[in-house]
C-alpha cells in the first residue's frame, strides 16, 4: 500500500519536528503568517513559489507525481 501525506500535514509535522511556531516558519521562509496558516489549513489555491519557499527549509520542493488509481486512492483514504 502506498503511504501518502498531504502537503499541509507534511509542513505542520516538519514545523513541529523543528520546534517552530507558525510565526517562526513564516519569518524563516520569507512568507507571511497568514500564508503559513492557510497552507496548514489546506487552502486549495496557494502560490507555488511561496509553497516552495516553505518547503526549501525542509530540503523539499514541489514536483509532479503519478496519480494513484481510484481504487488505491480510496484505500489510502479509508473509504
Amino acid at each position: 500500500m502506498v503511504q501518502t501525506m498531504t502537503l499541509r500535514n507534511f509542513v505542520k509535522k516538519q514545523r513541529k519536528i523543528h520546534r517552530l511556531t507558525q510565526a517562526d516558519l513564516a519569518r524563516k521562509a520569507g512568507v507571511g503568517l497568514r500564508f503559513v496558516r492557510e497552507l496548514e489549513q489546506g487552502k486549495s489555491t496557494l502560490r507555488m513559489d511561496k509553497v516552495n519557499q516553505v518547503l526549501q527549509l525542509f530540503g523539499k520542493t514541489l514536483g509532479h507525481v503519478d496519480r494513484l488509481p481510484e481504487a488505491e486512492l480510496n484505500a489510502t483514504n479509508g473509504k
